[in-house]
């Protein structure tokens, strides 16, 4: 019972921060309609950043700018790219997303040559004792801290001016326009806030209890598997991108420990799999949402 009740700690803490990059993908996608396929880079432009930066000013500092970095590497996708692909429909802005992908992650492994850097050092490898179970500390970090970040995310979005011009947007834009909300504020705030979001994910995803994998191709594979917690939840939903984030990591998790560590993920995929051969729009998406 103790090692079902760690593994349970452990894949919720896995499953905030793939809470985290769901909400990336949704928040996008209710803004823009457009599926956001550079998101994994995002991942890594702010883990690069906090890896070159962290010995001129320390972790924290370090830490900050590679959020503040994501996020503008984010807005200026939105801004230069996506804003300007004029008469492109959403299939097409998503490939264009893709393509951005490619570049910046081959760019910055390009850029880490041999080093597969951890970067969460003030919490990395360090398991503690807590009521008996022994649960890694980037897991309960990464509860603790994603838990602050949703509940922040969905009152913002429930009760901010910026949370009532997004869902008008995203249910009615010519209807939201006629009432004065800018649409390009709203978006931009939407890129920036889902950068953001993978800035604080690449601090725990490249640590030695997350992944093993460190900052780089591993990490990005890794964070892609965000997007099936997205679809699981529903792409047009916030409350199922938390869902669908938990789902994936207690999946992960426990598949990890009782089948094997190679089939979690895959694992993660048949959930996914199973639910849209029953439910195509996800858990809690809209029945009439088009997917690409």
């Amino acid at each position: 019972m103790n090692t079902f009740l760690q593994l349970v700690l452990n894949g919720l803490g896995k499953g905030a921060v793939y809470a985290l990059l769901a909400l990336g993908f949704v928040i996008i996608f209710k803004a823009t309609g457009v599926v956001n396929f550079a998101h994994g880079s995002l991942v890594l432009v702010g883990g690069y950043l906090v890896y070159a930066s962290r010995d001129a000013l320390g972790w924290a500092g370090a830490a900050a700018l590679g959020i503040a970095a994501a996020a503008v590497a984010a807005l200026l996708i939105e801004r230069l790219l996506v804003r300007n692909a004029h008469g492109a429909d959403d299939k097409s802005l998503a490939l264009l997303t893709i393509g951005v992908d490619v570049v910046l992650t081959e760019e910055i492994v390009r850029r880490l040559g041999n080093d597969i850097p951890f970067i969460g050092d003030p919490y990395d490898a360090a398991p503690i004792q807590l009521a008996g179970l022994t649960v890694f500390r980037t897991q309960l970090v990464a509860l603790l801290v994603g838990t602050v970040l949703i509940t922040a995310f969905f009152l913002a979005f429930r009760f901010s001016n910026w949370g009532v011009a997004m869902r008008a947007q995203a249910e009615n834009p010519e209807a939201a326009a006629l009432m004065g909300i800018r649409s390009s504020r709203v978006t931009a705030t939407a890129w920036l806030l889902a950068g953001a979001l993978a800035g604080v994910a690449v601090l725990f995803m490249a640590t030695q209890d997350f992944t093993g994998a460190g900052l780089g191709h591993g990490t990005h594979a890794i964070a892609l598997i965000a997007f099936p917690a997205a679809i699981l939840g529903g792409l047009d939903s916030t409350g199922g991108a938390v869902v669908g984030g938990l789902v994936v990591g207690l999946t992960e998790a426990l598949s990890a420990q009782y089948i094997s560590f190679e089939f979690s993920k895959s694992a993660v995929f048949l959930v996914m799999l199973a639910v849209l051969v029953f439910r195509p729009s996800g858990l809690f998406g809209t029945r009439e949402l088009s997917r690409v």
